[in-house]
């Protein structure tokens, strides 16, 4: 791929749209759980956030049946932290409910680049909250003539890591605290057609892989904006209309970046609406994908 086909090293990942059952548990979820605060309301839906930054969005959409653990669609949507002690406030009201009947305590993990606890929310949607190590820390190798960042799954002790980092002031000034969508890791079918789509056509460069499994992309030589895994959905095929994963917004710097990944989908056959500063388009099992000018 030709550099003027990638993806600009600015991008980064926006707003990610759930269809949810039950708005008002799940928004109070993400409130209790999350320490995210109520930004805007739109036809009905509720984007919740911090400090300003707009991450969730939930979406009403009543009658629609949970998405079977087997198809393809949201693995987690993960939320970053700019230091150790605000993921610690959030993991440690996140653990909190967990013990009631609302979301579920998955598990935590040294990736080596990053530190990460995981949880999903009452519906089933896989969440997982995360602090990066410095750049100059992560390790890169050459992988079949390609460059790879290296991760791994480290044990990561919760009860050590919240003694370790957690602090009155950032308990306190947990909703106050930023934090960004870093990464979206997505379920599908198979991972060549994952890395065809994501990075042949879209223009994100490939970072890592996992055995065959799992394929992570990134633009601007960030460890991973978006991930594609057949760990629970190997061979799915094109989403049902379900709850769950509604939109993934990927954002760029300019418009003209915009208008040639509408180029590049043009010539790769691939239907989408283009309005000049955004794009809305599907991957190949109809997870819906919007790019638009930051």
């Amino acid at each position: 791929m030709n550099a003027q086909d990638l993806l600009p090293a600015e991008t980064a990942m926006g707003t990610v749209m759930l269809k949810v059952g039950n708005l008002d548990r799940m928004a109070n979820y993400y409130r209790s759980a999350l320490g995210l605060v109520d930004i805007a309301e739109s036809d009905g839906g509720l984007y919740l956030g911090r400090a300003g930054q707009r991450l969730i969005h939930l979406a009403p959409a009543a009658g629609l049946a949970l998405p079977e653990p087997t198809e393809a669609g949201l693995f987690h949507t993960a939320l970053l932290f700019s230091s150790r002690s605000d993921l610690a406030a959030t993991v440690a009201t996140a653990a909190q409910v967990a013990q009631s009947a609302d979301g579920r305590y998955v598990g935590s993990a040294d990736h080596l680049v990053s530190e990460a606890f995981y949880f999903t929310d009452p519906e089933g949607n896989g969440i997982e909250l995360y602090f990066d190590k410095p750049r100059e820390t992560w390790d890169w190798t050459t992988t079949e003539g390609r460059r790879t960042v290296v991760m791994d799954n480290a044990p990561l002790p919760p009860r050590h890591y919240l003694e370790s980092n957690l602090t009155e002031e950032s308990v306190a000034n947990q909703q106050k605290a930023a934090a960004d969508v870093g990464h979206v890791h997505l379920q599908v079918g198979d991972v060549r057609t994952a890395e065809q789509f994501y990075v042949d056509t879209l223009g994100f460069e490939r970072t890592a892989g996992w055995h065959g499994q799992a394929l992570f992309v990134s633009a601007g030589g960030y460890h991973h904006h978006m991930a594609m895994n057949v760990w629970n959905s190997r061979g799915a095929g094109p989403r049902k209309d379900t709850l769950g994963l509604g939109e993934v917004l990927i954002e760029v710097p300019h418009a003209d970046e915009v208008g040639a990944l509408a180029d590049r989908l043009k010539i790769a056959g691939i239907a989408h609406h283009h309005t000049g500063r955004e794009l809305r388009f599907d991957d190949p099992w109809r997870n819906k994908l919007r790019v638009a000018v930051r």
